[in-house]
């Protein structure tokens, strides 16, 4: 199944029935009075989260959401039937906003989370309403009123307590392999990583928190360069980030400089995002360069960052990275 996390669509809301204007007319009774209905209600467009969808994909393929419209009014004072609801079923983690303003509507961070998006318009009133003494045939009713159209973009941004980030290659998704029961695509090049990965680890019986994958960033990620510009919105909800360093004798440049241009495109996307608390985890430190190693571990120092070393492959360090994220995640409810 494609992962698709932005999308746009169109919604319009039902419009109101018309009331109806209508006298009885009725055997024995001469003078019959009005007795027209009102219109239906027309029915609301609405969003809701669903937690058994994990993508906007269903969007990609139908743009266009249309509510029914409200029935007219009927003689002897019955009432249209109101239009049916239009719900949008979307993944929890969605926010919805207005295309042509930006406005967020809605974030529909929970399971079951709803909002109503462009309302139905309301019936008109039939011709019974508008009897007085000295106005007994009233021959007019109200129209129904007209429903609301809106553009939305629906924007997914998952639902994650770590976000693990980091350069293509940094052993992001063989670490969330080897932590949880997620089982993304591994490789030994870069941008292995194509959409976000979700995997729950497990501590113990009582004790787990969700982490995501993110694809890798580059420089220039904030404005669209890689991947990372369509993904970086899956890192703000996250309260912890796992920055993983490479210092394996494959890598290119020093750790502290690759760890700087990471945070550099952090807060050029969002000054928000660039202050979450990390975590520095420094990666294949069984096929380690020392001089590598000792720069990251010198430049932690110095910036007061916490910093921990792992083995994805022999898994060297990971019980105490997993417990220490726990940890760090106690203190940040």
């Amino acid at each position: 199944m494609k992962f698709v996390d932005y999308v746009k669509i169109h919604v319009r809301s039902g419009k109101g029935g018309p009331g109806c204007v209508s006298f009885r007319r009725e055997k024995f009774i001469p003078k019959g009075g009005p007795d027209g209905g009102d219109g239906g209600r027309g029915g609301d467009v609405i969003i809701e989260a669903d937690p058994q969808l994990y993508t906007l994909l269903d969007h990609r393929y139908r743009k266009h959401y249309r509510a029914e419209n409200g029935q007219p009014g009927m003689g002897n004072n019955k009432h249209g039937r109101d239009g049916e609801d239009m719900i949008i079923k979307v993944p929890v983690g969605t926010v919805v906003r207005d295309a042509d303003t930006g406005e967020v509507i809605a974030d529909l961070d929970q399971p079951g989370a709803r909002c109503v998006v462009a309302k139905g318009g309301r019936g008109g009133l039939g011709n019974a309403h508008f009897a007085t003494p000295t106005r007994q045939a009233p021959r007019f009713a109200q129209p129904g009123e007209p429903g609301q159209e809106r553009n939305l973009i629906l924007e997914l941004k998952l639902i994650a307590d770590v976000g693990l980030i980091g350069l293509p290659n940094a052993g992001k998704s063989t670490l969330i392999s080897r932590i949880s029961r997620a089982r993304p695509k591994i490789a030994d090049y870069p941008f292995t990583t194509l959409t976000p990965n979700l995997g729950v680890v497990k501590v113990d019986d009582l004790r787990s928190f969700v982490v995501a994958d993110i694809p890798g960033l580059i420089e220039g990620a904030h404005r669209g360069a890689g991947l990372g510009h369509q993904f970086l919105r899956h890192v703000e909800r996250t309260k912890l980030l796992l920055h993983l360093v490479d210092v394996s004798v494959m890598t290119e440049g020093m750790p502290s400089e690759n760890l700087k241009k990471i945070n550099k495109e952090l807060e050029l996307y969002s000054v928000e995002l660039s202050k979450k608390p990390q975590i520095i985890v420094a990666t294949k430190i069984d096929i380690a360069d020392q001089e590598k190693l000792n720069n990251l571990r010198q430049y932690c120092k110095i910036e007061g960052l916490e910093l921990l070393e792992i083995s994805a492959v022999t898994g060297k360090g990971i019980k105490d990275l997993v417990l220490k994220t726990l940890e760090r995640l106690k203190e940040l409810q």
